[in-house]
């Protein structure tokens, strides 16, 4: 059999992986099956928390149900990947395994290098397919604007309509309540957090590029009128309910409906200009989405050290006890700055809050509290709904000054900010 391996890909639309297999189980005869694995290793991480569980527990169970519907099982299976395949090859030989390229953390790096071994090993095609617009190999920064640009512009992968999946009884489900074993404790922002699933990613992009985005052009710097006037479409990319694709294609389909609605007439000249404003300012963060992924892609080693290596030891003469005490206040939103502590708990209640005052938070916490950047980020990703780590990193070194580049840019940002 052929399986389809889910990893931040939680979707039905736009899935190359999921598109193959069932090529190959219609034309070819070749039975598949989705997996999604809960990995100790992964979700106990330092960076991993309980809200991103279970935004991607809710996206499984609607993925469940529109693979069923097409004939296909999703089996949930619990532990190290090459072991969970190893097992799983027993019941089924495995022909091929198709993925998604992901650019995680160096715990997931570690994973997908042990996986392509034991593929290696075992004769079994593993082959992994580009997700969003990051390039791997990377042919170089000239040109990558353009690649993207193209990438986006290509047709998406339209959803089977039907799998063909082994005979009942030949491979078993696994119980879907595994991720409790996990150990992650409750869901501390559930009564507040933003909902999984691809239902609910369509559902914000639409809302947003028909009613809520008009003015996310002016708003999104607000900690106050982002809520609304942003996509939040964030956790929904981090997890894949939903391909950067089809927030792109969305994107400049509504610029051409705008474009119509002027040639007819039917719209003010005040809406058309903040639409088609906000909307572009939208895919520019969508390409930078991809940007910053990209550099971790590139340089895996900015999860752990300094970009430029000359602040490896910028705030190694601090004493740890202050640095301690300072971490503390900072994270529980109890510095004494109101501005800081209210966005630092509406954070850690909701698991979001915009960009500016997400780097404002880290400014604060790099330059008046003079905290190393490694003493807080994985607990801060642990806060974002949204937290991927190939922009979490880059962002927080840029904000933290250990990039070597763009000191005035964050100057010219934190003047704005005020």
């Amino acid at each position: 059999m052929n399986v389809v391996w889910l990893k931040r890909d939680l979707r039905i639309d736009d899935h190359a992986p999921l598109a193959e297999a069932a090529r190959g189980s219609i034309e070819d005869g070749v039975p598949m099956v989705a997996l999604y694995v809960f990995e100790p290793e992964v979700w106990n991480a330092p960076d991993a928390d309980g809200s991103h569980l279970a935004f991607v527990v809710e996206s499984l169970a609607e993925l469940e149900i529109e693979l069923a519907a097409r004939g296909a099982r999703l089996l949930r299976r619990f532990g190290e990947v090459t072991e969970v395949l190893e097992r799983l090859s027993r019941e089924i030989p495995i022909d091929a395994l198709l993925a998604h390229e992901e650019t995680g953390n160096a715990a997931t790096y570690a994973r997908d290098l042990r996986v392509a071994r034991w593929c290696r090993r075992n004769g079994v095609r593993f082959r992994e397919y580009r997700q969003h617009g990051v390039f791997r190999p990377n042919p170089g920064r000239d040109g990558w604007a353009a690649r993207w640009e193209t990438h986006m512009r290509v047709a998406r992968v339209t959803a089977p309509e039907r799998f063909v999946s082994p005979d009942e009884g030949a491979v078993a489900a696994g119980d879907a309540g595994l991720w409790q074993e996990l150990g992650l404790g409750d869901d501390t922002r559930a009564a507040l957090r933003q909902r999984g699933g691809s239902r609910e990613a369509a559902a914000h992009l639409r809302s947003f590029l028909l009613v809520r985005g008009r003015d996310y052009r002016t708003t999104m710097g607000s900690p106050v009128l982002a809520w609304e006037s942003c996509s939040r479409l964030s956790p929904h990319l981090a997890w894949g309910t939903m391909s950067v694709r089809r927030a792109y294609q969305g994107a400049r389909r509504r610029l051409g409906e705008l474009a119509e609605l002027e040639h007819t007439g039917a719209i003010a000249r005040d809406d058309l200009l903040a639409w088609n404003g906000s909307i572009r300012s939208m895919l520019s963060r969508l390409s930078w989405h991809c940007h910053f992924i990209q550099k971790l892609e590139d340089e895996p080693a900015i999860e752990s050290s300094c970009m430029a290596r000359a602040t490896e030891s910028l705030r190694a003469d601090g004493d740890p006890v202050v640095a301690a005490e300072r971490l503390a206040a900072w994270r529980e939103g109890r510095t004494g700055y109101p501005m800081i502590d209210a966005c630092m708990r509406a954070l850690v209640a909701t698991g979001w809050i915009n960009f500016r005052m997400r780097a404002m938070l880290v400014s604060f916490a790099s330059h008046h509290l003079w905290l190393d950047w490694r003493t807080f980020a994985p607990w801060l990703g642990r806060q974002f709904l949204d937290y991927e780590p190939g922009i979490h990193y880059p962002q927080v070194q840029m904000q933290s000054a250990t990039t070597g580049i763009n000191t005035h840019l964050l100057a010219a940002q934190a003047g704005r900010g005020s």
